[in-house]
Order: structure tokens, then sequence, then C-alpha cells
């Protein structure tokens, strides 16, 4: 294929849909979130009142979820999700480096996002070079870090992600069954914060099987040059123990351990990511 042929290719593919900007509020640096599957920026409702007196604060509902679009046909990949939230920071015509924060499937596509930035085309380095904004730092709030068992050598944490598939296999498969559970738990949260619906119910499914069951957050945050925060609940069920090792012997992560917390961002994780933010 020449060179005019592929890009003429990429001319024809659909532009990236802008996501729903839930919420930009306050004035200093910039803090950009970005929450997870079966969410929306609901997700962050603990975290947006500690940040604002000292940063603007930009949430984004991610594609499919939320108020935003979710385009007939998506498979909702890795780079569609990417391609999305690279198309709304974009219109935010941001000229400050900015902290990019993501919680659990927002983690993975906030990490791919920020590892295309540095490493993507040549129009990014002219995208820097003009002075508009680029990740500064990376937050990973809850990342759900599933290696491919076979590249695993210790048995007990290879069974450990074995298991962790195995059941998101399950819950695709078997429609009724999790949309049950997730309506009972539901209940439980505040709006918006754990929710699957008919509506969302293609883009849940094929993100976890594109973007979490199969992923490359380990190789992306390994490429990466700014530094990398992770903060995880002690009690979060979707990372299964030993998961991140790999990722805490890398020189430019610095791992925070959240006592009696789970998944979801409560207010003694919202103050522990406002700290590190801060830092």
């Amino acid at each position: 294929m020449t060179w005019w042929a592929k890009r003429m290719r990429r001319m024809r593919r659909p532009r990236p849909p802008l996501l729903h900007v839930a919420t930009d509020a306050g004035t200093g640096p910039v803090v950009i979130l970005v929450h997870g599957i079966a969410s929306s920026s609901v997700t962050f409702y603990e975290v947006i009142p500690l940040l604002t007196p000292n940063h603007r604060v930009i949430a984004v509902d991610i594609l499919g979820f939320g108020q935003s679009p979710a385009p007939d046909g998506c498979e909702y990949r890795l780079e569609d999700h990417v391609g999305a939230l690279a198309t709304t920071i974009r219109s935010l015509k941001l000229r400050e480096p900015f902290v990019l924060v993501g919680h659990s499937l927002g983690s993975l596509i906030s990490t791919r996002y920020a590892t295309m930035e540095r490493h993507g085309p040549v129009a990014t380095f002219w995208r820097r070079l003009s002075g508009r904004g680029t990740v500064s730092r990376m937050v990973l709030v809850g990342p759900p870090v599933y290696v491919s068992p076979s590249d695993i050598g210790d048995p007990r944490v290879k069974a450990r992600v074995s298991a962790y598939l195995r059941a998101y296999d399950f819950l695709r498969a078997n429609k009724e069954f999790t949309m049950a559970n997730v309506a009972f738990l539901s209940r439980l949260l505040p709006k918006g914060i754990f929710e699957l619906t008919e509506k969302t119910w293609t883009p849940f499914i094929k993100s976890m099987e594109h973007c979490i069951e199969s992923q490359t957050v380990v190789s992306d945050i390994a490429s990466l040059t700014v530094p990398v925060d992770v903060i995880y609940g002690a009690l979060d069920a979707f990372i299964a123990q030993g998961s991140l090792t790999i990722i805490e012997r890398m020189r430019h992560v610095t791992m925070h351990r959240v006592e009696a917390n789970d998944h979801i961002i409560r207010r003694r994780l919202a103050r522990v990511l406002v700290k590190v933010i801060d830092s």
C-alpha cells in the first residue's frame, strides 16, 4: 500500500466523537478525571470538591457511558476510547501541562493516551512545540492489571488472574445474571457510580473484552517517562493479589495502598488521591 493510499484510508475513517464534559470547574493547574467501566463521571463525586479550590478540574464521561455518545458499530477497543479522549482534550485547547487521573478502565485508557501522546505521530511533536498542554503526571486508581497468565511465573498469581479472566468471560456471556447483580449493587451506591442498562450493555461487554481482558497497560506504563502514581484500596475486589507487583517495581511508579477501601473512590481514598495530586 502506497503512502497516498494509507493517507486516504486514514482520511476515510470516522472522526472520533467528543466526549461529554460533565465538570469543568475551578482555577489553577488542570486535572483531568477519567472514570471506569459501567460508570460515569459521578465516580469522582468525593474528589471534585476537594480539588476545585486549587485546580481546574475537568471530568469526562467515557465513550458509551454517562452522557457521552455510543456510536453505532463501535467495537469499544482501547483505540476507540483513546481517540475520543484525545479529540476531547484537544477541543479544550489547554496550554499548560495537566495531571491525568484514571479510575479502573479509565486508568487503562489514560495510560494509553499518555503513551500515544509521547510516542505518537509527528503531529504530536508540533503540538508540544506550540506550547499546548501535555500530560505531566499520571495517577491511576484501582487499575485492573491482568497480565496474560502464560506470562506469569508465580503459580498463585497465575491462578488468581486466570480466575478473574474466566469470571469476566462468564459475565459477558450471561447477560441476565450480570444485569441483575449490577442492579443490586447499584442500589447500594450513589446514582451513576456503578450502573448497567440496555443502553450501556454493548459498551460494557465490548470494553471488557477488548480493553480489560486484552490489555497492554504494563508495557504502556513501562514506556512512560512522566511520574506515575498508583492508588488502590486494600479491599479492592477487582485487583488480583500479586498482579500489581510487576508495575510497582518500575522506577517511575509510586504505589499508595489505602486501607479499608474497596474499588469505589470513597472519602478516605479521595483524600489520598488529592494529596498525591497536590504533592
